[in-house]
């Protein structure tokens, strides 16, 4: 990268589910589309770049407390609108009149969305808020290689298993629920492809039996920006990431790792 291409910001939100057989708590998972220009055909957590829309809707609420203000902000305004558009979910929004939103309520949305291209009109005509505080900061990712992106991670739970989805068809091609231990196992025989930092992020989760396990571990630990790194021993090139951050794993194979 050099120092003309700065790295764009984006938002991705993990988003849990009770399993609905029992067992492990389940991740939504997203295949993106063969033609995409970054991690095409790979199994990763909806999300997508932070637009100006997204920065302008931000600077009239309120920020959070806890992690970096206005950009955090911005971050999970993004992370809920690509949820939206790219699985019908509304998650960190929330009525005005403080009952719940409906299927049919967040389909309605969701087509609003695909008509505005931003959050703010989408709110305006269902008479809906920002829920800022049902996301999490889980991480903060920014590697240094080619299509840079700063992103943050954030974590959100429905408590239920029976949720519909549907995913956006320009650019994805299917919506998984699957435990993180799962991904994990079907990346490993082959059959879902998982770039370095989604790989990272699925060994961190599988640790815990819960979502209140991992939304407590995310809180004490560090969210320091993670930028991998290139490092030689012995002949042999790996992609490593800092130790203390919260990861069990901290290095893979460079000639193995998928960076996008």
């Amino acid at each position: 990268m050099t120092e003309t291409e700065p790295p764009r910001p984006a938002a991705t939100l993990i988003v849990f589910r009770h399993a609905r057989g029992g067992g492990s708590p389940q991740v939504l998972m997203q295949v993106r589309a063969a033609e995409m220009r970054f991690a095409a055909g790979a199994c990763v957590f909806p999300g997508g770049a932070v637009d100006p829309a997204d920065a302008a809707l931000a600077e009239t609420l309120p920020a959070p407390a806890g992690w970096d203000g206005l950009p955090d902000l911005t971050a999970r305004i993004a992370a809920i609108r690509e949820m939206l558009e790219e699985t019908g979910l509304a998650i960190g929004l929330k009525r005005e009149d403080g009952q719940p939103i409906d299927a049919e309520q967040a389909a309605r949305a969701r087509a609003l969305l695909g008509q505005h291209k931003a959050l703010h009109p989408v709110l305006e005509e269902m008479g809906w808020q920002i829920d800022a505080a049902a996301l999490t900061p889980f991480a903060r990712w920014c590697p240094r290689f080619a299509r840079p992106f700063d992103t943050r991670f954030y974590l959100a739970d429905l408590g239920t298993g029976a949720v519909d989805v549907s995913h956006e068809a320009h650019e994805s091609q299917q919506l998984l629920w699957l435990s993180p231990s799962e991904v994990l196992a079907q990346a490993e025989a082959g059959a879902l492809s998982v770039i370095f930092p989604t790989r990272r992020n699925l060994e961190r989760l599988a640790r815990f039996a819960s979502f209140e396990e991992v939304r407590a571990h995310a809180l004490a630990s560090p969210l320091d920006t993670i930028t991998p790194s290139i490092v030689e021993r012995e002949g042999t090139a790996w992609l490593t990431i800092p130790e203390g951050m919260g990861y069990p794993v901290t290095e893979e194979r460079l000639e193995t790792a998928k960076r996008g």
